[in-house]
C-alpha cells in the first residue's frame, strides 16, 4: 500500500496589523491553506517582522527582532504571510541584515527561501487555480508596493479572484501606484500621503466597483480611512477574505472595532 504524501507543514506569519485590527484575515488565510492541503500552525511566540525598525534605520533592534523570528519559524516547511510587506521583509531584507554575521546569514537565507506571501504561495507553489468560493460583487484590486515590486505579485491575485463565482473584476487606472501608506511614511509626511491617497481613491471610485481589495492590510486601512472620511459606500476587504467568500463587516466598519 502506497503511503499518502505528507502534507506540507506551514507556519502562518500573522502580521501585527492582522493580529490587532483584522483577525478575520488570519482565519481566512488558515482556511485557504488548509483547503489547499497544508497542515497549518500559528506559532504563539511570533512577533513583528521588524520592518518599522529596519525602515527607520534602527538596525540593532531590527536584527534582534529578526533573530527571534528566525528561531520561531525555522522548524517549518514554509512560512506564509497574508502581506507582501512582511513577506518581503523576511524574504529580501533578513539576508541583508545578516550579510556580515556568519553565524546568522545561513539561517536568514534558509528562512527567506521558504517564506512566501499568501496568494503567491497558493498560486505559484501549491498550484491553486480556484478556491471554490462564491462572492457576489464588483471588485477592483490595488497592487501594494512591496508585494508588486519586491515579490512580483500581480497576476496571481487577479487569477484567483477571476475564478470566484459571482465576482466581477474591474481594473482601476494605475492600480500599481502607491496608496500613500508606506508604513512610517504616512506619519512622517502626512500631507504628501493624503495627496497620494486622494488620487488613488478617485481611481477606485471611477471603476464603479463596490469593493476595493488588496493583499496588504496597511494599504487597505489607509484607503478605508480615506473612503470613510469622504462618506463613500465602497467596501474594503483583504483578498484572502474574498477568496473564502467572507461577507462579514468590511474594513473600517464600526462593528469591527466594537
Amino acid at each position: 500500500m502506497t503511503a499518502s504524501p505528507r502534507r506540507p507543514r506551514v507556519a502562518l506569519f500573522v502580521t501585527c496589523l492582522v493580529d490587532l485590527f483584522r483577525p478575520s484575515v488570519g482565519f481566512a488565510a488558515v482556511k485557504l491553506l488548509e483547503d489547499a492541503g497544508c497542515t497549518v500552525e500559528v506559532p504563539a511566540a511570533q512577533t513583528c517582522c521588524g520592518q518599522p525598525a529596519f525602515n527607520s534605520g534602527d538596525r540593532a533592534d531590527a536584527r534582534a527582532i529578526a533573530e527571534s523570528v528566525i528561531r520561531v519559524f525555522e522548524p517549518y516547511d514554509y512560512v506564509v504571510a497574508p502581506s507582501g510587506s512582511c513577506g518581503g521583509m523576511i524574504k529580501l531584507h533578513y539576508p541583508e541584515i545578516f550579510a556580515d554575521v556568519p553565524a546568522w546569514k545561513p539561517r536568514a537565507d534558509a528562512l527567506a527561501a521558504k517564506t512566501f506571501e499568501l496568494v503567491s504561495f497558493l498560486a505559484d507553489v501549491l498550484g491553486v487555480t480556484a478556491t471554490g468560493a462564491r462572492f457576489n460583487g464588483t471588485v477592483t484590486y490595488h497592487d501594494s508596493c512591496s508585494g508588486l515590486r519586491e515579490l512580483g505579485i500581480k497576476d496571481q491575485p487577479r487569477r484567483l479572484l477571476g475564478a470566484v463565482d459571482g465576482l466581477e473584476l474591474r481594473e482601476m487606472q494605475d492600480p500599481d501606484v502607491c496608496c500613500g501608506f508606506g508604513g512610517t511614511f504616512c506619519v512622517k509626511y502626512p500631507d504628501i500621503s493624503n495627496h497620494i491617497v486622494e488620487k488613488k481613491i478617485a481611481n477606485v471610485a471611477a471603476t464603479g466597483a463596490g469593493i476595493l481589495a488588496a493583499g496588504d492590510l496597511g494599504c487597505l486601512m489607509n484607503m478605508a480611512g480615506k473612503l470613510k472620511r469622504q462618506g463613500s459606500g465602497i467596501e474594503v476587504r483583504h483578498v484572502a477574505e474574498i477568496l473564502v467568500g467572507a461577507t462579514g463587516p468590511a474594513i473600517g466598519e464600526k462593528s469591527e472595532r466594537a
